[in-house]
């Protein structure tokens, strides 16, 4: 006897730089109902997320902080990111997190694989990098933007980079991937997702990848090169497969054997170019089978644009959580979400949902229909007599929503799944009006058609109910308790006559959605306020007299490389830094030991002022200052530059 069908399905490791937005929060709810529907349709399945915890993004933000990266990381990947997956009640089976030991020690013999085979040679990067996305452009596939080169993914400036590194031979792979995907037109959907990878990306010519970054530390070290740390989507990425014990050197447990290759990896359509062309050309260099499906869903726009801080419209969905409750955030979430367009939500159009579908259209119908058999049949579920009217209308649309909803969560349509299964609630709202129980019950020889009705009502309720689980599982809980069962047919029929009702329990309250909206508006404004008193009560600093533009260009200020830094002997505050100006290598000391240890500084690029006049400093000659930015409290916060060494800063 065969055991059940395995199903692997993955969302995005999300970066574990801030806490997740609204938009952030889909890609896990509609993963999780789909995890949560083949469970139910009897697969085993493997639901995996987690964190992506390295980068020199993270690194930055954390020395923002004032923390070290893993003190950064740990805040923010389980008090943030893994306590919303949970109060959204994701279902995952495991929660990897790119820090675990095990994941490290797979990526560094992953890459150490591939320069052994001969994937990876060094080289020297010089190009466009975009730190939030961790990802390198060409010169010809950056964007210019109001004299600015911006990244032609998010739309944020770029910087110039150039810095010795790994690069992996993409190109070597390139032909056979075009091949795999010609061949394979369910590997990447939706449709217009492929045509893209292949047109933008494939045809044009793969440029060999870098994957090793040695201008700074937060990474997993390069095992046979300690200068250098494994590029963040080759960590990333590799998660897939680490997390079910994969490790060239010896994989570890049986899981990796059970499910891969993947069934699906969920993720943003902004990431697809990872996950379509740089994660297959790894497998297909492992001489690992490839997932069986890549899907980019769409994003969340909040009106008609990006959810993002500086925009100012960001939406939380544990806020939403406490304002609505879980599964009414996870059923907007799916439903304002199309195929394959961008899902738009607006505080009105969040609240007409919830007041529409769940407390109109399904609350509704539960507490109407729970409360005539309460009154009619003292809360016993009455046995169905024949046909009359629409019943038969009701029974086929109810047969045909089981077929359709199936059909639709299959392709990952989970929008249309929902409008088909509400539409389902919507028809026995009808059928009561068209029956009319009430009346009905006047007459006490309809009693046995009276039955009839209500057990209808009663099963397509259960039905529904069970096709809801993996939408919203706790409403859908519900609903069966207050039925009295625990029946999971799919058939129409399953609810046994005779069966005691459970209480009764309004499920989702009308929300007053004027009162609401003005609350809203309230809340926002004094946010605005408490923003601009903060501004106001910054003091204003001293000043240094006005200087001509003469005076500002005769400091020589140019980027420089950070090549070595040590503690000044007996001198708890200095720091002795080597620097590369291109043209020549000169020493400066600073007072920053304070809040720098050498390791955070070399490989950086800072600014220099490069013609002060040298200085003996505690035995050590200091040809030049590095910039730095000194704050109220007196932090001390180096400035970093981009370019290459030895150009001028004006």
């Amino acid at each position: 006897m065969e055991g059940k069908p395995k199903y692997y399905i993955t969302t995005a490791i999300a970066y574990a730089s801030a806490r997740p937005h609204f938009g952030n929060t889909y890609e896990i709810i509609f993963a999780d109902a789909i995890a949560r529907y083949k469970r139910q349709r009897g697969y085993e399945v493997f639901f995996l997320t987690g964190t992506d915890e390295h980068g020199q993004k993270i690194e930055h933000k954390a020395q923002e902080a004032g923390l070290s990266p893993k003190e950064y990381v740990d805040r923010i990947a389980i008090g943030e990111i893994k306590r919303i997956w949970d109060l959204l009640g994701a279902s995952y089976d495991k929660f990897i997190r790119t820090t675990d030991d095990y994941h490290e020690r797979a990526v560094a013999a992953i890459f150490k694989k591939f320069y052994e085979q001969g994937d990876i040679y060094k080289d020297k990067y010089e190009g466009w990098y975009c730190e939030p996305d961790e990802s390198f452009y060409t010169e010809s596939q950056v964007v210019e933007k109001d004299g600015v080169k911006v990244c032609p993914d998010c739309g944020r400036p770029v910087i110039r980079t150039h810095e010795e590194a790994y690069f992996f031979r993409m190109s070597a792979y390139a032909d056979k991937l075009l091949k795999y995907i010609e061949e394979h037109p369910e590997f990447i959907e939706p449709e217009s997702r492929r045509k893209e990878m292949i047109n933008n990306f494939l045809l044009p010519g793969l440029q060999d990848l870098c994957v090793s970054r040695s201008s700074f530390k937060w990474g997993i070290p390069v095992p046979f090169d300690e200068g250098h740390v494994i590029y963040v989507w080759l960590d990333a990425l590799s998660n897939y497969i680490t997390a079910l014990g994969y490790n060239p050197d010896g994989c570890e447990g049986d899981l990796f054997e059970k499910y891969w290759p993947a069934d699906v990896h969920i993720i943003g359509k902004d990431i697809m170019r990872f996950h379509t062309i740089y994660w297959p050309i790894f497998l297909m260099a492992l001489g690992l089978p490839l997932p069986k499906k890549v899907f980019g869903h769409p994003w969340f726009l909040f009106g008609s644009d990006k959810m993002s801080k500086s925009r100012g419209n960001i939406i939380y969905a544990d806020d939403l959580v406490e304002k609505l409750g879980v599964d009414a955030v996870r059923h907007i979430s799916l439903a304002e979400m199309p195929y394959n367009a961008d899902g738009n939500v607006t505080w009105e159009s969040i609240l007409s949902r919830y007041n529409t579908d769940l407390a109109n259209n399904l609350g509704n119908l539960v507490s109407r229909t729970h409360a005539m058999t309460k009154r009619f049949f003292e809360g016993i579920v009455p046995a169905p007599a024949g046909d009359e009217g629409p019943d038969a209308d009701l029974k086929a649309l109810a047969g045909d929503t089981v077929k359709e909803f199936d059909r639709l969560m299959d392709t990952f349509h989970t929008a249309d799944a929902v409008d088909v299964l509400f539409a389902l609630f919507k028809r026995a709202n009808k059928y009561i009006d068209e029956t009319m129980p009430w009346a009905l019950a006047k007459d006490e020889t309809k009693k046995e058609r009276l039955g009839t009705v209500l057990y209808n009502l009663l099963e397509t309720i259960r039905l529904g109910a069970v096709l809801l689980e993996p939408l919203m599982p706790g409403t859908s809980a519900e609903i069966l308790r207050q039925l009295g069962t625990d029946v999971q047919s799919f058939e129409f029929g399953g609810l046994v006559p005779g069966t005691k009702l459970g209480e009764a329990k309004i499920l989702f309250e009308r929300i007053d959605e004027e009162k609401m909206l003005a609350e809203l508006a309230k809340e926002t404004a004094k946010a605005h306020e408490e923003k601009a008193a903060e501004k106001a009560a910054v003091p204003e600093p001293e000043h240094e007299p006005e200087i001509s533009i003469e005076q500002f260009m005769g400091t020589e200020l140019r980027v420089a490389l950070v090549t070595a830094c040590e503690p000044v002997p007996k001198a708890k505050k200095l720091l002795k830094l080597t620097l590369d100006l291109g043209y020549e290598t000169r020493t400066v000391v600073s007072g920053i030991a304070e809040f720098y240890k050498p390791e955070d500084l070399v490989g950086k690029k800072v600014v220099c002022v490069a013609n002060l006049k040298p200085a003996v400093i505690r035995g050590v000659e200091s040809r030049g200052m590095i910039l730095a930015s000194s704050s109220a409290d007196g932090k001390i916060s180096v400035l970093l530059a981009d370019g290459n060494p030895g150009d001028r800063v004006r």
